[in-house]
């Protein structure tokens, strides 16, 4: 309990802005069939699946009244979206203030792949890490 007490101590605010990531917004790799994957992890471990994977929800620690959300998808191996990464995977890292964290990026010398892309669900760029695997950068709505 005084585990819990000092992670809830130490969060941030709601009102903090500072470019960072602020958790896992999904979990991408490479299978050589998806749909059996998919199904296997329905039958299995009791997955709710679709088309792109499943979607596990959680409430932040510091604002329970947000909801978060972490998408796990499986994608056909050699699928183009992960490159100029050569991993089996990709993950996702749910962020806030991204275009500051970019700029910040950018001044560190990091690899930033594309521009800001904006959608109905939030704002995502892909930059290279130290070992140049692909990470997503998404900021949700």
């Amino acid at each position: 309990m005084e585990e819990s007490k000092n992670r809830t101590d130490n969060s941030t605010s709601s009102n903090d802005i500072t470019p960072r990531a602020t958790g896992i917004g999904g979990i991408f790799f490479f299978t050589e069939n998806p749909k059996e994957t998919r199904e296997w992890y329905a039958k299995n471990l009791g997955l709710e699946v679709n088309d792109w994977g499943s979607t596990f929800e959680s409430r932040n620690i510091s604002n329970p009244e947000e909801i978060n959300s972490l998408q796990w998808s499986p994608f056909k191996k050699g699928d183009e979206y992960f490159l100029p990464s050569k991993k089996d995977f990709m993950i996702n890292y749910r962020v806030q203030n991204i275009e500051a964290l970019v700029s910040k990026l950018k001044e560190n010398g990091v690899t930033v792949l594309d521009e800001i892309a904006s959608y109905d669900y939030g704002k995502f760029v892909h930059i290279l890490d130290a070992e140049d695997n692909k990470i997503e950068l998404w900021e949700p709505i």
